[in-house]
């Protein structure tokens, strides 16, 4: 079984895929981190974000692990620990140039597919993985949230990692992610036809993820009377 969650940053989809794939004992793939690896790597080496064949480089030889802990899914880069590395706002507002690269995203949903394939039962997060990464996922689900909410949400994870800034200062990253994500070329962030909408505005992780939940057991008990 494949499950793909998508939508904007801030709405809950990698909290919400890590709950439900604990829930359905299911490998939780992060979509999303292995372009923050990419974005890692470039900082690192001095990489220009304009840079298309030097990114995919680094896109092509990184050494990905996700690694689940006591403390949610641990990421691991080449040998090395990245989890709060690479969540960092600077990684953060670069991520959108880097995965505007059509090499980069070719590189890493090639990935992400070999990952899906060799797994099981897999839940995905991101923002193309129903239209583009898994196109045949068995349940699709996009959750969004209204800007101001997603950017207090973001907030309050980036404070917990030293962030000065304010929410205003969130919500002005928030918006331009989400432009630069609706209007790239390849694989534009939007919910796939056949994709089930949750605007998680007024919803606990713990009510989203039951949702979910229920969405993919009835799916099953669906497929198992056919």
């Amino acid at each position: 079984m494949k499950i793909a969650l998508d939508g904007p940053a801030g709405a809950g989809k990698s909290t919400v895929a890590k709950e439900v794939a604990k829930k359905l004992q299911m490998t939780y793939v992060d979509s999303g981190a292995m372009y923050r690896c990419v974005t890692f790597l470039a900082i690192k080496n001095h990489v220009a974000m304009q840079d298309e064949p030097g990114l995919f480089k680094l896109a092509k030889a990184m050494q990905l692990m996700f690694i689940p802990s006591e403390h949610g899914q641990g990421v691991q880069l080449d040998g090395v620990d990245v989890t709060d590395a690479i969540r960092t706002p600077e990684v953060g507002a670069l991520v959108p140039l880097v995965a505007n690269h059509a090499l980069v995203r070719e590189c890493l949903v090639e990935k992400q597919r070999e990952i899906a394939h060799t797994a099981y039962h897999v839940v995905m997060d991101g923002r193309d993985i129903g239209t583009h990464v898994l196109p045949d996922a068995t349940v699709k689900v996009y959750l969004t949230a209204t800007l101001d909410v997603r950017a207090k949400r973001r907030h309050e994870e980036l404070v917990r990692q030293g962030f000065t800034g304010t929410v205003s200062d969130v919500m002005k990253l928030l918006h331009e992610r989400d432009e630069i994500d609706g209007r790239r070329e390849i694989a534009p962030m939007r919910p796939a036809s056949d994709a089930v909408i949750l605007d998680t505005s007024c919803l606990a992780i713990h009510e989203v993820t039951a949702m979910v939940v229920s969405l993919c057991q009835a799916r099953m008990h669906n497929e198992v009377s056919h």
